[in-house]
């Protein structure tokens, strides 16, 4: 299952927000095993970025890189290597980050419950074996998977942080906890809440971008900004750009022949 929202109407969501002189950011929003919507975007912020101009560039990683598409190991791969060309790439943990780092561990019923939200596509990415991966117990899976997956993926989505503050932005995962100051939030807030956010209008102190919650189209409102348009179904994938007091959307879309294959 996933979480399909409609947007609603947010007149007031352009004001007076801006990040620092001279920063221009980037923020992916759910990836989810598309490595190919993710090649894409890269490309698209490559030649956006070429096309604004020098400033020190930001590239945020809102989380959930893993699970429901076809290809999470070569997107975790993908993103490691992206701060090659963007060293100021930095990387939010997601839910599914979560769950795959605790399936990780061997336990069994932390790996069916993995399972179960999504993680079978990224099991089936480390595993490039379809036939042994079907025939395999729950117990071969939770002994076996750990060896597969190289211990630098682990490390990287490991060191990835909750949140990230550049100027009058804050990027998350999933939302904060209305009323609770940035730096109080909790980890299941921040990577899992959802109604309790979506639903508030009120005043954060910063404009919240996130992911987690999907919607057909990026949901602007005026105290957040979410940006997961389902790319792991939808075939889109989209990025918010950021400087000074501009906003942009940039969006990686597969070939209509590749949709309607």
């Amino acid at each position: 299952m996933f979480w399909k929202r409609k947007s609603k109407p947010a007149e007031a969501a352009r004001g007076g927000h801006a990040i620092p002189d001279g920063q221009r950011v980037y923020a992916i929003g759910d990836i989810h095993g598309r490595d190919d919507l993710f090649a894409q975007m890269i490309d698209l912020i490559r030649a956006d970025h070429a096309s604004r101009g020098p400033a020190e560039v930001t590239v945020v990683l809102l989380g959930d890189l893993v699970d429901r598409g076809p290809a999470s190991a070569a997107v975790v791969e993908r993103a490691m290597r992206l701060g090659e060309e963007f060293p100021g790439t930095r990387l939010l943990i997601g839910n599914h980050e979560e769950c795959f780092l605790a399936a990780l561990t061997g336990d069994v019923r932390k790996l069916r419950y993995f399972m179960r939200i999504g993680g079978d596509a990224t099991v089936r990415s480390y595993w490039n074996d379809d036939a042994s991966l079907d025939a395999a117990s729950f117990e071969e899976l939770a002994g076996r998977l750990p060896e597969l997956v190289p211990a630098e993926h682990v490390h990287f989505l490991g060191m990835g942080e909750d949140v990230i503050e550049i100027g009058d932005y804050a990027f998350v995962h999933a939302g904060i906890r209305p009323g609770v100051p940035l730096e109080k939030q909790s980890l299941t807030d921040l990577r899992w809440i959802r109604e309790d956010f979506l639903d508030d209008l009120g005043e954060h102190g910063k404009m919240i971008v996130h992911g987690h919650s999907i919607t057909a189209q990026p949901d602007e409102q005026v105290n957040r900004i979410g940006i997961d348009i389902g790319a792991f179904r939808s075939g889109a994938l989209a990025a918010l750009g950021l400087e000074g007091e501009q906003r942009w959307f940039l969006f990686a879309r597969e070939e209509f022949a590749e949709r309607a294959a």
